[in-house]
């Protein structure tokens, strides 16, 4: 499945690129006929083609070779049906590890880990049940809807994996857009930028807090606030969580987060 996915990107990238270019698009529906000129089985899920590129695996070697220095290659949305290859300054944002690990109080219910179907449920739930969005922002914050799906201009149909709102001590409203990554998922500039995108068409006039959140090893989780600057997505903060039983809180630790 894997080299499949492989070959029909490198097909389409090549069918459209050319030396110099920033950026191009593309149709879903290429797929089919590249799928026939090169002579493999077509995918059940073409969209998970896309998707296992954009948020989950590298590209093709060939085509990481066309990169110039300092930028790489993004495909993000571009209406329906239509995708967009586009030359950016970074595309991954991965966690930092020399970053203090915070202890957190777990108060995550022993039923909803047991019962928890995949990794980024699990951690959207951890982040909920543990109001890890109020500790990092240092808001009050409400989830409004989980699995958002809707359409941005120009861009297509996007789901947002949950979507929170919040306030500040002054009475201010936030509208925080919330990505979570669990397993080998890696957080990706173009779904904060889609939920970014959708935050400033839907709430123009509402301040957008865009959250990702990705699970580490040792029940760590991280977060990111992400915002766009000069059109790129760039790191705004970023924190590490770690859960553990309350006998387990170091008073010395807690004393010293105060500095």
């Amino acid at each position: 499945m894997a080299s499949r996915y492989v070959k029909l990107i490198e097909a389409i990238f090549f069918d459209h690129y050319e030396a110099g270019l920033a950026e191009f698009e593309f149709l879903r529906t290429e797929m089919e006929g590249q799928a026939a000129a090169i002579g493999i089985g077509l995918p059940r899920n073409l969209g998970d083609v896309i998707y296992s590129f954009r948020f989950r695996n590298p590209l093709p070697d060939s085509v990481l070779a066309t990169q110039p220095e300092g930028r790489e290659w993004i495909i993000e949305g571009a209406g329906h049906g239509r995708y967009r290859f586009r030359l950016v300054s970074a595309n991954r944002v991965q966690p930092r590890d020399d970053l203090v690990r915070i202890a957190i109080p777990d108060a995550t219910p022993e039923l909803i880990r047991m019962y928890a179907l995949d990794d980024e449920q699990a951690l959207l739930a951890i982040v909920r049940y543990n109001r890890l969005i109020d500790t990092f922002l240092g808001l009050t914050t409400y989830s409004l809807q989980n699995h958002l799906r809707t359409t941005v201009k120009g861009v297509g149909q996007i789901e947002i994996d949950e979507l929170y709102v919040g306030l500040d001590k002054r009475g201010c409203h936030y509208v925080i857009p919330v990505q979570a990554k669990g397993g080998n998922d890696q957080i990706g500039i173009v779904q904060t930028s889609q939920d970014i995108r959708w935050v400033e068409q839907k709430y123009p006039d509402m301040s957008c807090r865009a959250i990702a959140a990705q699970f580490m090893a040792d029940d760590v989780v991280a977060l990111f606030e992400l915002m766009l600057q000069d059109d790129e997505v760039r790191v705004v903060d970023e924190k590490h969580y770690k859960l553990v039983p309350w006998r387990e809180l170091d008073a010395r630790a807690i004393c010293s987060y105060r500095d």
